[in-house]
């Protein structure tokens, strides 16, 4: 079976995660995606380690792997002028552009969107950046983590003020970038549909701040509707009650009861069907506005059982519910093993596991085409299928320092 975007032509410049992860979930659908690294380095999360897969000195850590699969991988020095020589004639010849550098950068190299939509005007060039193309801090560079606290997440996750440990807290993976790499792929492909009616390509400009704010979702409205900033709840939800983590006799269980019959269930397999009928507790609004009552005649009961028992209680009355799983755990779950989200991929260093792209085709499935690439490991080859480029002209792309092949 051929995959969605079988014959689509990605060049990746980007580093570390928001770009890599477009890139990547477009070579997992099928696109033909070559990474442009920096020679002897690379990407910066080549270095992220331990843990490193393989030997260290091969420059491919856990991290690295996690976002770079189905790549080739083309070592350009783009400070060269024959490497950005280079790297517009590769632009000329594709379909997708992503570089995640500071806004200017592109531009002092020839490598920015007006120049090479004077080579390409199909193009479509994807630009991911801290803060967008304009504004007062277009020019500051910036990380996931400093996001999620300028864009207000950790002032929404962690702890309640009142309790131990309060204060913000960052979400364990950088879900800003993250969130940030999935606009930008719905982009891209919305662009890809565009110039398939209009024939011409477009500049797209991805903001981790921008989207860090689009994702406060409920929360952003809760605000602009109510007027008062939503604070740290710790696992708890701010419009649902009971809909948070709870400890049990040996360890959590998180439950999410998202109506009114659901809580007569859950009462009533927690042996207390009574709270259903209680008028401070009868309606979810009415929970909502006696949370504090509530929570600890909950918090109680399950403390009084395993979570495994009460996992097993709660879905039988059906009431969503689900023990919260340490990462080993996860990968235990009969669920996981049975949707197969761990692969493994064929490498010369041996077998590198992985997380499957969570997408389900009919029609057109994920294939996973290679591993995650070594450094510069398939440059030659790139150059030769991509512009028809002869061995001496590799070689002299080489003596100019201008490329770098292992």
């Amino acid at each position: 079976m051929k995959s969605a975007l079988d014959g689509l032509r990605v060049l990746d410049l980007s580093r570390v995660l928001a770009g890599p992860w477009a890139g990547q979930t477009l070579a997992d659908f099928g696109a033909d995606v070559v990474k442009v690294e920096r020679p002897k380095s690379g990407d910066d999360t080549r270095s992220w380690g331990p843990p490193f897969i393989g030997p260290e000195a091969n420059g491919m850590s856990a991290y690295f792997g996690a976002a770079n699969r189905g790549k080739d991988s083309l070592c350009v020095d783009l400070g060269n002028p024959a490497g950005q020589a280079l790297l517009r004639r590769l632009a000329g010849e594709c379909d997708v552009l992503i570089e995640n550098f500071r806004v200017g950068t592109m531009a002092r190299f020839g490598l920015d969107f007006d120049t090479l939509r004077g080579i390409n005007n199909q193009l479509i060039y994807c630009s991911v950046t801290a803060f967008g193309q304009d504004g007062p801090e277009c020019d500051t560079a910036g990380y996931d983590a400093m996001i999620q606290g300028m864009g207000g997440l950790m002032s929404i996750t962690g702890a309640a003020d009142d309790e131990a440990g309060a204060g913000p807290q960052k979400v364990g993976v950088a879900v800003a970038d993250l969130f940030s790499a999935m606009y930008a792929v719905s982009a891209i492909l919305a662009a890809l549909q565009a110039r398939a009616r209009d024939g011409d390509g477009q500049f797209i400009d991805i903001a981790l701040m921008d989207c860090q704010v689009a994702m406060l979702a409920n929360q952003a409205m809760n605000f602009l509707v109510g007027g008062s900033a939503p604070v740290r709840l710790g696992t708890a939800h701010p419009n649902i009650v009971p809909y948070q983590a709870f400890a049990t006799r040996n360890g959590h269980i998180m439950v999410a009861v998202g109506n009114d019959k659901q809580f007569g269930r859950f009462v009533a397999a927690l042996g207390e069907p009574g709270l259903a009928d209680d008028s401070d507790y009868v309606t979810n609004r009415a929970r909502v506005r006696n949370r504090a009552a509530l929570l600890p005649i909950l918090a109680k009961l399950l403390a009084r059982h395993d979570t495994a028992e009460w996992v097993n209680r709660f879905k039988q009355a059906g009431v969503p519910c689900g023990p919260v799983n340490t990462v080993d755990a996860v990968f235990d779950e009969p669920q996981v093993r049975h949707r197969e989200l761990r692969i493994d991929l064929h490498a010369t260093e041996g077998t590198i596991p992985g997380v499957a792209n969570p997408v389900r085709f009919s029609a057109t499935p994920v294939q996973y085409r290679c591993a995650p690439p070594r450094l510069g490991e398939n440059g030659g080859r790139v150059l030769r299928e991509w512009l028809d480029l002869s061995e001496s002209e590799i070689a002299a792309l080489c003596e100019a320092e201008a490329i770098q092949l292992f």
